[in-house]
Protein backbone atom coordinates (compact mmCIF):
# COMPACT_ATOMS: atom_id res chain seq x y z
CA UNK A 1 0.00 0.00 0.00
CA UNK A 2 2.87 2.51 0.41
CA UNK A 3 2.35 5.50 -1.90
CA UNK A 4 -0.77 4.16 -3.61
CA UNK A 5 -4.43 4.23 -2.69
CA UNK A 6 -6.13 0.88 -2.31
CA UNK A 7 -9.86 0.19 -1.98
CA UNK A 8 -11.38 -0.48 1.41
CA UNK A 9 -14.09 -3.10 1.95
CA UNK A 10 -17.46 -1.39 1.71
CA UNK A 11 -16.09 1.63 -0.17
CA UNK A 12 -13.51 4.30 0.41
CA UNK A 13 -9.76 4.11 0.08
CA UNK A 14 -6.60 3.82 2.16
CA UNK A 15 -2.99 4.85 1.64
CA UNK A 16 0.15 4.62 3.78
CA UNK A 17 1.94 7.96 4.10
CA UNK A 18 5.18 8.80 5.85
CA UNK A 19 5.71 11.96 7.88
CA UNK A 20 7.35 13.82 4.98
CA UNK A 21 4.51 12.97 2.60
CA UNK A 22 1.92 14.04 5.17
CA UNK A 23 3.75 17.33 5.68
CA UNK A 24 4.01 18.01 1.93
CA UNK A 25 0.35 17.32 1.18
CA UNK A 26 -0.81 19.33 4.19
CA UNK A 27 1.40 22.29 3.29
CA UNK A 28 0.19 22.28 -0.32
CA UNK A 29 -3.46 22.09 0.80
CA UNK A 30 -2.96 25.05 3.16
CA UNK A 31 -1.33 27.05 0.35
CA UNK A 32 -4.21 26.18 -1.95
CA UNK A 33 -6.75 27.42 0.60
CA UNK A 34 -4.80 30.66 1.00
CA UNK A 35 -4.72 31.12 -2.76
CA UNK A 36 -8.45 30.47 -3.16
CA UNK A 37 -9.17 33.00 -0.45
CA UNK A 38 -11.51 33.23 2.52
CA UNK A 39 -15.12 32.16 2.52
CA UNK A 40 -18.15 34.35 3.14
CA UNK A 41 -18.22 36.79 6.02
CA UNK A 42 -19.37 35.34 9.36
CA UNK A 43 -22.59 37.36 9.17
CA UNK A 44 -23.40 35.73 5.83
CA UNK A 45 -22.44 32.27 7.10
CA UNK A 46 -25.05 32.56 9.87
CA UNK A 47 -27.75 33.25 7.28
CA UNK A 48 -28.13 30.25 4.93
CA UNK A 49 -30.09 32.37 2.42
CA UNK A 50 -27.53 35.17 2.15
CA UNK A 51 -25.43 33.19 -0.32
CA UNK A 52 -28.38 32.65 -2.66
CA UNK A 53 -28.33 36.29 -3.67
CA UNK A 54 -24.60 36.97 -3.46
CA UNK A 55 -22.95 37.61 -6.78
CA UNK A 56 -19.38 36.63 -7.47
CA UNK A 57 -16.79 38.28 -9.70
CA UNK A 58 -17.49 38.70 -13.38
CA UNK A 59 -13.86 38.99 -14.51
CA UNK A 60 -11.36 36.12 -14.62
CA UNK A 61 -8.75 36.13 -11.83
CA UNK A 62 -5.44 37.84 -12.60
CA UNK A 63 -3.36 35.04 -11.03
CA UNK A 64 -2.61 32.36 -13.66
CA UNK A 65 -3.17 29.54 -11.14
CA UNK A 66 -6.62 30.85 -10.25
CA UNK A 67 -7.41 31.29 -13.95
CA UNK A 68 -6.56 27.60 -14.37
CA UNK A 69 -8.71 26.60 -11.39
CA UNK A 70 -11.60 28.88 -12.46
CA UNK A 71 -11.45 29.05 -16.27
CA UNK A 72 -13.94 30.88 -18.47
CA UNK A 73 -16.98 28.73 -19.14
CA UNK A 74 -17.32 29.94 -22.72
CA UNK A 75 -14.16 29.83 -24.77
CA UNK A 76 -13.16 28.38 -28.10
CA UNK A 77 -10.45 25.73 -27.69
CA UNK A 78 -9.88 25.72 -31.45
CA UNK A 79 -8.80 29.34 -31.63
CA UNK A 80 -9.38 32.90 -30.55
CA UNK A 81 -12.70 34.33 -31.73
CA UNK A 82 -12.78 37.84 -33.14
CA UNK A 83 -15.19 40.73 -33.10
CA UNK A 84 -18.78 40.15 -32.06
CA UNK A 85 -18.27 36.45 -31.33
CA UNK A 86 -15.46 37.30 -28.88
CA UNK A 87 -17.64 39.91 -27.17
CA UNK A 88 -20.51 37.43 -26.81
CA UNK A 89 -18.21 34.78 -25.32
CA UNK A 90 -16.83 37.30 -22.81
CA UNK A 91 -20.35 38.39 -21.84
CA UNK A 92 -21.58 34.81 -21.40
CA UNK A 93 -18.46 33.86 -19.42
CA UNK A 94 -18.83 36.91 -17.16
CA UNK A 95 -22.48 36.09 -16.47
CA UNK A 96 -21.71 32.44 -15.76
CA UNK A 97 -18.78 33.36 -13.51
CA UNK A 98 -20.88 35.86 -11.55
CA UNK A 99 -23.30 33.15 -10.44
CA UNK A 100 -20.96 30.14 -10.08
CA UNK A 101 -17.48 31.17 -8.97
CA UNK A 102 -18.35 31.69 -5.30
CA UNK A 103 -19.78 28.15 -5.11
CA UNK A 104 -16.81 26.71 -7.00
CA UNK A 105 -14.40 28.41 -4.63
CA UNK A 106 -16.35 27.12 -1.62
CA UNK A 107 -16.23 23.56 -2.98
CA UNK A 108 -12.48 23.71 -3.60
CA UNK A 109 -11.94 25.27 -0.18
CA UNK A 110 -14.01 22.51 1.46
CA UNK A 111 -12.01 19.81 -0.34
CA UNK A 112 -8.68 21.27 0.73
CA UNK A 113 -9.92 21.66 4.31
CA UNK A 114 -11.08 18.01 4.32
CA UNK A 115 -7.56 16.96 3.30
CA UNK A 116 -5.99 19.03 6.09
CA UNK A 117 -8.39 17.73 8.74
CA UNK A 118 -7.97 14.09 7.73
CA UNK A 119 -4.18 14.42 7.86
CA UNK A 120 -4.35 16.16 11.24
CA UNK A 121 -6.48 13.29 12.60
CA UNK A 122 -3.98 10.60 11.60
CA UNK A 123 -2.59 8.30 14.27
CA UNK A 124 1.04 7.29 13.73
CA UNK A 125 1.40 3.67 12.63
CA UNK A 126 5.04 3.33 13.63
CA UNK A 127 8.33 4.14 11.92
CA UNK A 128 7.27 7.69 11.10
CA UNK A 129 4.17 6.94 9.09
CA UNK A 130 0.44 6.41 9.22
CA UNK A 131 -2.34 4.79 7.22
CA UNK A 132 -4.97 7.21 5.97
CA UNK A 133 -8.42 5.62 5.67
CA UNK A 134 -11.05 7.57 3.77
CA UNK A 135 -14.79 7.12 3.45
CA UNK A 136 -16.26 7.23 -0.08
CA UNK A 137 -17.24 10.90 0.43
CA UNK A 138 -13.81 11.82 1.83
CA UNK A 139 -12.21 9.97 -1.10
CA UNK A 140 -14.11 12.19 -3.54
CA UNK A 141 -13.00 15.31 -1.63
CA UNK A 142 -9.40 14.11 -1.74
CA UNK A 143 -9.72 13.44 -5.45
CA UNK A 144 -10.96 17.00 -6.04
CA UNK A 145 -8.18 18.48 -3.90
CA UNK A 146 -5.46 16.39 -5.58
CA UNK A 147 -6.72 17.53 -8.97
CA UNK A 148 -6.68 21.18 -7.86
CA UNK A 149 -3.16 20.83 -6.43
CA UNK A 150 -1.89 19.33 -9.68
CA UNK A 151 -3.56 22.09 -11.71
CA UNK A 152 -1.99 24.73 -9.45
CA UNK A 153 1.50 23.24 -9.62
CA UNK A 154 1.16 22.57 -13.34
CA UNK A 155 0.19 26.18 -13.90
CA UNK A 156 3.23 27.44 -11.96
CA UNK A 157 5.44 25.07 -14.01
CA UNK A 158 3.65 26.18 -17.22
CA UNK A 159 2.63 22.60 -18.03
CA UNK A 160 -0.07 22.69 -20.70
CA UNK A 161 -0.07 19.08 -21.87
CA UNK A 162 1.50 15.68 -21.23
CA UNK A 163 4.51 16.46 -23.43
CA UNK A 164 5.44 19.36 -21.15
CA UNK A 165 5.40 17.13 -18.06
CA UNK A 166 7.51 14.50 -19.86
CA UNK A 167 10.18 17.11 -20.61
CA UNK A 168 10.18 18.36 -17.03
CA UNK A 169 10.59 14.81 -15.72
CA UNK A 170 14.14 14.79 -17.13
CA UNK A 171 15.26 18.05 -15.49
CA UNK A 172 18.72 17.95 -13.90
CA UNK A 173 18.71 17.71 -10.11
CA UNK A 174 20.15 21.21 -9.74
CA UNK A 175 17.20 22.81 -11.58
CA UNK A 176 15.18 24.82 -9.02
CA UNK A 177 11.93 23.48 -10.52
CA UNK A 178 12.86 19.85 -9.82
CA UNK A 179 11.18 19.56 -6.36
CA UNK A 180 7.96 21.04 -7.72
CA UNK A 181 8.06 18.70 -10.72
CA UNK A 182 8.56 15.69 -8.44
CA UNK A 183 5.60 16.81 -6.29
CA UNK A 184 3.49 17.22 -9.45
CA UNK A 185 4.32 13.69 -10.64
CA UNK A 186 3.86 12.14 -7.19
CA UNK A 187 0.45 13.77 -6.73
CA UNK A 188 -0.47 12.50 -10.19
CA UNK A 189 0.33 8.95 -9.10
CA UNK A 190 -1.77 9.34 -5.96
CA UNK A 191 -4.63 10.79 -7.98
CA UNK A 192 -4.51 7.97 -10.53
CA UNK A 193 -4.64 5.23 -7.88
CA UNK A 194 -7.44 7.02 -6.04
CA UNK A 195 -9.47 7.22 -9.25
CA UNK A 196 -8.97 3.48 -9.69
CA UNK A 197 -10.30 2.74 -6.21
CA UNK A 198 -13.44 4.77 -6.89
CA UNK A 199 -14.27 3.04 -10.16
CA UNK A 200 -17.15 0.52 -9.96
Amino acid sequence: MPGTFEPLPGGGAAVALDDVEISIIRSLAVQLMELIGPGPAEDDAADPFAGLFAEGPSEPPSDPVLRRLFPDAYSDPEGTPQGKEAEEQRAHSAEFRRYTENDLRAGKRDNALAVIRSLDALTPAGEGGAVLRLSPEASRQWLGALNDLRLAIGSRLEINDEDDSDLLFHLPDEDPRKPMVMAYLWLGGLQETLVTTLMP
